[in-house]
């Protein structure tokens, strides 16, 4: 139910990082693809790259939080292909800011992108996914789907929620005899520029940058973000193939879930003091 090859698969976020590795995995697999992503200089530079991989590719430039431009780019990939089969859920953004400090403009912009965006996505999708009678749905979470963190209260609630939407759509699936997978995937530490560019939006906000999140934002780039995101589009592919209904992405990533588990009243201030002393 869960193969790849000859299946028309939908990507959003696919300009670079993750998105891109999914593109270029699912190319290699024989997949025909629908690319979307806001910057419109990287999706080119990535349909080139699954092009020269021999695959069919169809892109849009999309603002996921523009729920009228996903239907649209929904209508679009159906238009060229006919069917599609699999969706892949993953734009997202970061912002670090504490709740006190935090405008709703910060909220709305990344509930916007990490949360409807998954939304908008799926529900545009769904109905052709359901459709193609053998279909999956896959939306990107993070280790933050499970943990939380200060200063990442917007990523946070955005994470956790898709964790819960995705869930919920997967007993749904299953309760209608429908033949469509659904797979949370919950990434740790990938080097991808999410970090990088959270700081640099903050700058063009007109928000002053402390030497605590400069510091914060080496400790990253530096010591957390390590995995190549072609790895983790590896596994991701992996577990869809799999069927698997999560996929935890990176040994960060299943440490943090076994002692969340197994810690669920003490990791909090056990990761919080961990994150300060690391950041010093």
């Amino acid at each position: 139910m869960s193969a790849v090859a000859g299946k028309v698969c939908a990507v959003t976020g696919a300009g670079s990082g993750i998105g891109r590795a999914l593109a270029t995995g699912l190319a290699r697999r024989g997949a025909k693809l629908a690319l979307s992503d806001v910057d419109a200089q990287g999706l080119q530079a990535t349909a080139d790259a699954v092009r020269a991989l021999g695959a069919a590719v169809h892109t849009a430039t999309v603002d996921v939080s523009d729920r009228d431009a996903v239907e649209a780019w929904s209508a679009q990939v159906v238009g060229e292909y006919g069917v599609v089969h699999q969706i892949y859920n993953n734009a997202g953004v970061a912002h670090s800011a504490t709740v006190l400090e935090s405008d709703y403009a910060d909220y709305e912009r990344v509930l916007g992108i990490n949360l409807w965006g998954v939304i908008h996505g799926t529900k545009a999708f769904l109905p052709h996914v359901v459709a193609s009678g053998d279909g999956h749905v896959i939306n990107i979470s993070s280790l933050n789907g499970y943990l939380a963190q200060p200063e990442m209260s917007h990523y946070c609630t955005s994470k956790f929620a898709v964790r819960g939407f995705t869930e919920t759509l997967r007993a749904e699936m299953a309760a209608g005899g429908h033949r469509v997978g659904v797979t949370v995937v919950h990434p740790g530490g990938i080097k991808t520029a999410i970090a990088d560019n959270a700081l640099e939006h903050a700058r063009e906000s007109g928000v002053e940058i402390t030497a605590e999140q400069e510091a914060r934002n080496r400790l990253y780039n530096e010591k957390l973000l390590k995995m190549p995101a072609e790895r983790a589009a590896d596994i991701v592919i992996g577990g869809v193939e799999a069927d698997r209904p999560r996929v935890l992405v990176g040994n960060d990533a299943k440490a943090v879930d076994a002692l969340v588990r197994l810690l669920p009243a003490r990791h909090l201030p056990l990761f919080a003091a961990l994150q300060k002393r690391l950041v010093r």
